[in-house]
């Protein structure tokens, strides 16, 4: 899988988890052609894994966040509004952008652009006039359903 590819596929899917398991496709075994058993650093093809995923994580129509499962998670920039239209349906920490930085002594450290601040004012104007069934139809049904209030009183 080429970069191209990965992107394409991020894309389509919209939302696709790095290399955890779960609802949603998993961008580690795509670019592996395989499901992966394990750490994907243990992979043959960890070295390309490895290297599409700096680059989807600096592509700028794509949100790194935790947003599946507590999981990396990746979301095409086409469902920000969703995301951002149902965002009391998931923890804060789960909405906070993601920028890896790798240090020179082989270390990474995960810096955090909290939600809504990462949201551009045009993606949350979009998110305003969303109905909420329309976003989560265009999320999937791995989003947190929120079931009916209390009554009070």
């Amino acid at each position: 899988m080429t970069l191209e590819d990965a992107h394409s596929f991020v894309r389509e899917h919209g939302v696709v988890l790095a290399s955890a398991k779960g609802p949603v496709p998993n961008l580690a075994a795509a670019i592996a052609g395989e499901p992966i058993r394990g750490s994907w650093w243990a992979h043959p093809k960890s070295h390309t894994i490895f290297a599409i995923f700096q680059a989807i994580e600096a592509a700028p129509d794509i949100l790194v966040c935790r947003i599946v499962k507590g999981r990396i998670t990746f979301v095409h920039r086409r469902l920000w509004p969703c995301l951002v239209r149902l965002a009391d349906r998931f923890a804060p920490v789960h909405l906070a952008q993601i920028h890896q930085e790798h240090t020179q002594a082989g270390h990474h450290l995960n810096r955090t652009v909290a939600f809504p601040d990462w949201a551009p004012a045009d993606v949350r104007r979009e998110a305003s006039g969303l109905a909420e069934a329309e976003a989560m139809a265009a999320l999937g049904d791995w989003v947190p359903r929120i079931g009916p209030l209390p009554r009070l009183g």
